[in-house]
């Protein structure tokens, strides 16, 4: 009984009307309310939400109340640097406008460039050594000519049965004719002689060369003997010299109008490396020079000019499209973007270049020995030569980005003419 009697206050509420009852209700309800306050969220720890947050709105003023008075000293110490900021704001857009038409800025993330302009020197000696021995090797020992430059015999031959061009040589240089060239005209029985001069006498020539080529069991017609004169032999020889330089003229003047000057000089001086050094092998090694080997370096110069241009506008699409690279750098990325394009195409011309020279025969052999050599210093050139040059020369990304020039302030001009206020 005493045990619920200490517990009945405790459990059971009291009435209001006593005054003991009412204070222990008052007092409980005040701590509630306190604990209620205390458990809502606070932003500091300190207080309640109201307090901090006009706490808050205060500072917050204040910072604003400072930022407007510094930013208006700020507003007076700028004022002077506003046009040059628009000025490059200006250059700026029209860059990013160059790089959009390229399709936009591009990233080089973690392609792996290969480092070509490491070797610039070295190329550049070895480069140097080449064009300076073919040089020698011209003054010293000469072009071997063929007939169309010092002048000869040549006749259309024509047999019943087809022959083969060692068999006619063969006979020709047993009836005391040496130093034939024998081609076919489109069959194996249709064949072009060439023979070095011989007398003028042309009736006494029909006779000795029917008689030289007469075969067994195998008759033969020979009609349009033709004499070249060694006149008209070195006639050909400057027109073939002129053509060739005027070709390179040609190639500079289109890169210097399709891209930038300093390119045009990097792809003139590689396109006179090939072809010089196309010609000093011939030099040294004493290979017959006649039409043929001049055609086939006049096509060498338009195959190197292509590939340099292909390697040209991957340089100005880089530069106007990369940014925070070097100059080396970016010609080191056009470099190794082209050069699956450059492998693919010379391992494919070559290709038809060797089954032309082993193959072809006679008429197409040394055609094909010129190939040969000037795609082997073609393709170095476009690499090295064409792309060193200009980067020599300062070729930078100002070369390729148009650049916008401050408009002129216009003069405002005010005319006062009295019969402007005159009222009707």
């Amino acid at each position: 009984m005493a045990t619920e009697n200490n517990n009945a206050p405790n459990n059971t509420p009291t009435p209001s009307g006593s005054g003991d009852g009412s204070g222990n209700n008052s007092n409980n309800t005040n701590d509630n309310n306190q604990r209620r306050r205390r458990n809502k969220p606070r932003r500091d720890g300190k207080g309640s939400n109201s307090k901090t947050n006009h706490s808050g709105n205060a500072k917050s003023n204040k910072n604003k109340s400072r930022r407007n008075s510094s930013h208006s000293v700020d507003k007076s110490s700028k004022a002077l640097s506003t046009q040059a900021d628009d000025v490059n704001q200006e250059i700026d857009s029209a860059a990013d406008e160059a790089a959009a038409k390229e399709g936009g800025i591009k990233a080089i993330g973690n392609q792996r460039i290969i480092p070509f302009m490491k070797l610039e020197k070295p190329m550049a000696i070895l480069s140097l050594l080449m064009v300076i021995g073919s040089i020698i090797a011209i003054a010293v020992n000469g072009l071997n000519l063929g007939l169309d430059f010092t002048g000869g015999v040549s006749a259309d031959v024509r047999y019943e049965q087809p022959v083969e061009q060692g068999e006619v040589v063969q006979a020709l240089a047993d009836n005391g004719f040496d130093d034939a060239i024998v081609q076919y005209l489109g069959t194996r029985e249709e064949l072009l002689v060439r023979l070095p001069p011989q007398s003028d006498n042309v009736d006494g020539l029909n006779s000795s060369l029917e008689t030289a080529l007469t075969l067994a069991d195998n008759t033969v017609e020979i009609s349009n003997v033709n004499i070249i004169g060694s006149q008209v032999g070195n006639e050909v020889y400057l027109n073939s010299v002129m053509a060739l330089a005027l070709a390179l003229v040609c190639m500079l003047g289109y890169v210097a109008l399709r891209f930038q000057f300093k390119l045009s000089l990097g792809a003139v001086m590689s396109l006179f490396h090939d072809a010089i050094v196309t010609i000093g092998v011939f030099a040294l090694f004493g290979f017959p020079f006649d039409l043929t080997v001049l055609a086939a370096i006049l096509a060498l110069i338009g195959y190197s000019l292509n590939d340099t241009i292909v390697v040209y506008d991957r340089i100005r699409e880089n530069f106007r499209r990369v940014r925070g690279i070097t100059p080396r750098q970016t010609i080191d990325l056009s470099l190794t973007e082209t050069l699956r394009r450059t492998i693919m195409t010379i391992s494919t011309v070559l290709l038809v270049v060797l089954a032309m020279m082993f193959l072809g025969g006679d008429g197409l052999y040394w055609f094909s020995v010129a190939l040969f050599i000037g795609l082997l210093a073609g393709t170095y050139s476009s690499t090295y030569i064409a792309s060193s040059i200009p980067l020599r020369m300062g070729l930078s990304r100002d070369d390729f980005v148009v650049k916008v020039k401050p408009e002129f302030e216009e003069e405002i001009v005010t005319f006062n003419d009295p019969k402007m206020f005159e009222q009707d």
